[in-house]
């Protein structure tokens, strides 16, 4: 198990790997993973939306974690997500991953039910109290259409088991807030690439980044810059990457990212239903941009 101590840096959202049957490829999410910490992140977040968590059935929900905390072999954190909208569902993923040797979950606001504010506080904190691991709280509002206001993530903050946050409310006020109040023993992480550097600057202590998965150089640099201060630099070569980042996520997200994935050494380009592959002139967009992007960072494809 970890603590905020721990959450810092970048840590790769990352894809997975599935054979043509749905099921987890466990050998290209090991060298995927081997890969990513050889080249210095600093954890690993398997099972979120780029995980495809709701289209993945729950033994391989709980192969893929296991792959990865097997592959991580305690150099750096895994925290899977778990993006159930019951608590019973969620507290048995929290459970079964904890059973893998997971070090925390990242604990997706509960949606389709609109819950209040005061339904969201509740739903943490009892889940905190119950869970096997620590807890990160995932707001993502443009996918659940439930925000959490600052007020209640300040409140939060205080409980010791819920030790940080994935934010990826595009709000920049919010983030702002939500900074200004959270306890000091909390640690806000970016979860958006398009806002990477702006969070940093504000006061996040690292980033939960899906474009890393593929291209993790430049994330690892520029958040070297950020820690130095030297935000124009960083902001310079966050933009360098706009691109790749403009045609990553022009289709729903996994589906542009794994249709590139053999350029590092990771040949599992199916996504799960209800997805689909790209459309081939995005496709081929992208990897002429990765290629690009790859040679400019000196990057080398996964072992």
């Amino acid at each position: 198990m970890i603590d905020s101590c721990n959450l810092h840096g970048v840590l790769p959202a990352i894809p997975t790997p599935v054979t043509g049957d749905d099921r987890i490829d466990v050998q290209a999410t090991r060298c995927l993973v081997d890969g990513l910490i050889a080249r210095g992140v600093n954890g690993i977040v398997p099972l979120g939306g780029t995980g495809e968590y709701g289209s993945l059935s729950r033994p391989e929900r709980v192969r893929m974690a296991q792959a990865c905390v097997q592959a991580a072999g305690g150099r750096v954190p895994v925290i899977p997500g778990v993006l159930d909208p019951g608590y019973y569902d969620a507290m048995q993923a929290a459970q079964e991953f904890a059973a893998t040797g997971a070090d925390a979950v990242m604990l997706l606001t509960p949606y389709y039910t609109r819950p209040t504010q005061a339904g969201i506080r509740d739903y943490f904190l009892r889940f905190a109290d119950e869970s096997p691991l620590p807890v990160l709280i995932y707001e993502i509002p443009y996918r659940t259409q439930v925000s959490i206001s600052p007020d209640i993530l300040h409140v939060l903050s205080a409980h010791e088991r819920i030790i940080g946050m994935k934010a990826c409310n595009t709000d920049m006020y919010h983030f702002l807030r939500t900074i200004a109040g959270v306890d000091a023993d909390f640690a806000v992480l970016s979860g958006e690439d398009t806002l990477f550097p702006m969070h940093i600057a504000a006061g996040a202590r690292g980033g939960i980044v899906v474009t890393a998965s593929v291209l993790p150089r430049p994330w690892l640099d520029m958040y070297a810059l950020l820690k130095e201060g030297r935000i124009a630099d960083a902001l310079a070569l966050h933009r360098r990457l706009i691109p790749l980042l403009n045609l990553a996520f022009s289709e729903t997200n996994p589906g542009p990212l794994k249709s590139v994935m053999d350029l590092i050494g990771i040949d599992a380009p199916h996504v799960l239903r209800p997805l689909v592959r790209p459309a081939a002139p995005l496709e081929s967009q992208l990897r002429a941009e990765l290629r690009k992007q790859i040679e400019a960072f000196g990057e080398a494809p996964a072992a």
